[in-house]
């Protein structure tokens, strides 16, 4: 780290002690949460864990009645997870690349983050795992796809699979026990790389469309709104006509996506803004509207003003509050529908993967949760599943959850643990 960045990083240090004092201890959580009053941050608060990884024989601690264990390991910062109709297990090995800084705050920021191991050179592939014994690890490992640009979210569909780079999404022809792509695969969109840099994909449970996350390309629009085109927004891709448009937009980074079978509600958890305080606004969990405009970057939870945004009141006053508060910089990143069954002691709901705070000065997320649902829509308070990926000082991460799926056999959940560079396996103890 150089001198300016040190410095810089010593001054954030200072001002995190005495946030601390004054963070608030009540959590935004639920359908209803308590959003304490915005505190603009001069010096925004920056404060993560050394990455430390896991010991050997070390592993994240699993609720009463369930069990955890390794599928797979020896990753290189496995972000997302896609099960094939087979049983085999597609895992995106990526990571974040370092742009040229723009500020002191970026010069310390990425400092910081390449010391959590949250930045550096992507691994930029896909790899295939089969557990052909069924004994719950994988034993066979392949290169799906290689050389792609920070790839992400994975969709099959019929005979063509789908990948979401960072920069638009590839189709490929598969046939069903592949453990190769061939080819370059065919661009149907493309999109800006940078900033909020990944894109999450859900198929139509009809296989006409696909959904894409897009992220924001800074906090607030900090360069423009012009430079923000297209993002902060769940996009629709029609697989016949090849058409794209913005599904639902105002969403500073929505990340996992989901179906509510229910209702056939469309879900997905966005991670907030920063530089207002510990739990102001809240990361959530929300159902998506088509044309539906959920307020970034004008304002949040509804139409709570953000004073450090030019404002649009035509915007703001069209804005729709989101549906439960998962506290404030959770960073919920993985989603999955967990039907009943599936574990012990818990019924339907959703399973969120929060890959740990960043902006605040008590540290939150860095745990896989639960949150359970009735009739369609949330109907309690977020359970944990696994937790145990942080010292007790905050110091250190074992590990940091990101995306989750439901396991091949049914009967158990799958975690990608991008700090551990493990696949975490949960099923009934």
């Amino acid at each position: 780290m150089d001198l300016v960045a040190k410095a810089t990083e010593l001054v954030g240090a200072a001002m995190v002690a005495l946030r601390r004092k004054h963070a608030p201890r009540v959590r935004a959580l639920g359908q209803s949460p308590e959003i304490p009053e915005a505190r603009e941050q001069g010096i925004m608060t920056l404060k993560m864990p050394t990455a430390r990884g896991w010991a050997p024989g070390q592993k994240p601690q699993a609720a009463a009645g369930l069990r955890v264990d390794a599928f797979a390991s020896d990753l290189l910062h496995p972000r997302w997870i896609e099960v094939l109709p087979n049983g085999d297990v597609l895992v995106a090995e990526a990571l974040q690349d370092a742009g040229p800084p723009r500020s002191l705050m970026d010069r310390a920021t990425q400092a910081t983050m390449r010391r959590a191991r949250a930045l550096g050179v992507s691994a930029n592939r896909v790899t295939l795992w089969r557990d052909a014994d069924g004994d719950g690890r994988a034993e066979i490992r392949e290169v799906f796809v290689e050389n792609q640009r920070q790839p992400f979210g994975m969709a099959l569909v019929g005979d063509t699979f789908y990948l979401g780079n960072t920069d638009g999404v590839l189709a490929f022809p598969y046939r069903a026990g592949d453990t190769r792509l061939a080819g370059e695969g065919r661009r149907l969109v493309s999109f800006q790389p940078g900033g909020h840099w990944t894109r999450s994909l859900l198929a139509a449970p009809d296989g006409l469309a696909l959904y894409v996350g897009v992220g924001s390309l800074t906090n607030i629009g900090d360069e423009g709104m012009a430079a923000e085109q297209g993002r902060a927004a769940i996009w629709r891709l029609d697989l016949e006509s090849g058409a794209a448009r913005i599904f639902a937009s105002g969403l500073r980074n929505p990340v996992g996506l989901a179906w509510e079978p229910q209702t056939g509600a469309l879900w997905t958890v966005v991670n907030e803004r920063d530089g207002l305080g510990d739990e102001t606004p809240p990361d959530y969990l929300t159902s998506v509207q088509d044309g539906g405009f959920y307020g970034w970057p004008y304002c949040y939870w509804g139409q709570i003003i953000d004073e450090r945004v030019p404002q649009d009141p035509a915007e703001v006053a069209r804005a729709i509050r989101p549906d439960y508060a998962l506290g404030g910089h959770t960073a919920s990143l993985g989603l999955c529908w967990l039907p009943e069954g599936v574990l012990p002691g818990f019924g339907p709901g959703m399973v969120i993967g929060q890959h740990g705070s960043w902006n605040r000065s008590i540290l939150s997320g860095y745990r896989l949760i639960f949150v359970p649902f009735a009739g369609g829509r949330p109907s309690g308070p977020p359970r944990d599943i696994l937790t145990g990926f942080l010292s007790e000082d905050e110091k250190y991460s074992y590990g940091r959850p990101v995306g989750v799926c439901i396991g091949p056999d049914r009967r158990s959940l799958l975690m990608a643990d991008d700090v551990g560079d493990v696949i975490w396996r949960v099923s009934a103890a």
